[in-house]
C-alpha cells in the first residue's frame, strides 16, 4: 500500500511465523514492523492494545500522493490512490473538496475501521 516492505525475520528464524512460534501465546500477532525499502523513510510499528477505540484513532497516517499537486490534477491523483486501496478494502469516508485555505484530500478507514488521509 505505501510500499514499505517487511524486514528479514530476527537471527536465527527461517521465517517470522517461526519467529512468532517462539514467543508466548498471549504476545503472538500482538505487533507488526514495515520499512522503507530505500531506507529514507521511518519504521512504522503497529502494537495491538487491550482498549477499543474510543473516539479519536492514536495515530494519523496521511498518504501523500498530490504534492505539489493542485486543483483537479491534485484531485484525480487522490481518487486514482483512493480506488486502489479500496480494492485492498480501505473504505471511502469523505472526499474534502478545496476551499480558500486547504487543498482537497480524501478521509479512508483501513480494514479495522482506523481513519487516515490521502493528502
Amino acid at each position: 500500500m505505501l510500499g514499505y516492505v517487511v524486514p528479514s525475520p530476527p537471527a536465527g528464524f527461517a521465517t517470522w511465523d517461526d519467529y512468532g512460534l517462539s514467543l508466548p501465546p498471549e504476545n503472538r500477532g500482538s505487533w507488526f514492523a514495515c520499512v522503507d525499502p530505500s531506507g529514507v523513510g521511518p519504521r512504522l510499528y503497529f502494537q495491538r492494545v487491550p482498549e477499543g477505540k474510543a473516539v479519536k484513532n492514536r495515530v494519523h497516517l496521511d498518504v501523500r500522493v498530490g504534492t505539489g499537486l493542485v486543483g483537479e490534477e491534485r484531485l484525480a491523483a487522490l481518487k486514482a490512490e483512493c480506488e486502489r486501496l479500496i480494492t485492498l478494502g480501505a473504505v471511502c469516508v469523505q472526499v474534502l473538496l478545496a476551499d480558500e485555505d486547504n487543498e482537497s484530500c480524501i478521509v479512508m478507514q483501513d480494514i479495522e475501521g482506523n481513519e487516515f488521509c490521502i493528502d
